[in-house]
């Protein structure tokens, strides 16, 4: 309950309170702390199933830059198709479909839209990779790096000596936890 308060104390508006008030959202959806959604337009805005939105992920469907040149704000649909990954301080503007099984990069501003499967980051967002290949790096990144069980995560109260032994690991390489 205290999480919720000091949500909205911080600006974020809930999201049931933005479904409401027409945002479409699948199952599964995780938001984290400090995401903005747009709420003037939400009823433009449809986030497909097991979507994720890192922290502080903006997401856009007005732009009133127009509103002083030409008396009017550009304002777009925005479609985050299933299985979608929105890495921290990423920014999605109106008129955007973001395909299914992709993967947005922390920091990006997504201008143009995203094809399913791919990984794009940047700013504008470009493509990096197809999701198949990123998943094959780390895939071979993990057989040959240090992999940490979920009793290391700090939700589980891991011991001194764990998260020294992390510390240590993560010095020199990268490293991946459960």
């Amino acid at each position: 309950m205290l999480g919720k308060i000091k949500r909205i104390i911080n600006g974020e508006i809930p999201t049931s309170y933005l479904v409401r008030k027409g945002l479409k959202v699948g199952k599964n959806f995780s938001r984290g702390g400090g995401c903005f959604i747009d709420p003037s337009h939400c009823f433009l805005i449809s986030i497909g199933n097991n979507v994720t939105l890192s922290i502080n992920v903006v997401i856009l469907s007005h732009d009133a830059s127009t509103a002083k040149l030409i008396g009017y704000t550009k304002i777009g649909k925005v479609v985050i198709e299933d299985n979608v990954f929105i890495g921290a301080n990423s920014l999605v503007l109106p008129n955007i479909t973001i395909g299914e099984n992709s993967i947005v990069g922390s920091g990006s501003v997504v201008t143009k839209n995203v094809p399913k499967n791919t990984v794009v980051a940047g700013n504008p967002a470009k493509v990096i990779c197809s999701v198949e290949k990123y998943k094959e790096k780390h895939i071979k990144q993990s057989n040959v790096s240090k992999c940490f069980s979920e009793e290391y995560k700090v939700n589980n109260n891991p011991t001194k000596e764990m998260l020294e032994e992390m510390i240590e690991e993560v010095a020199e390489n990268i490293c991946y936890i459960k």
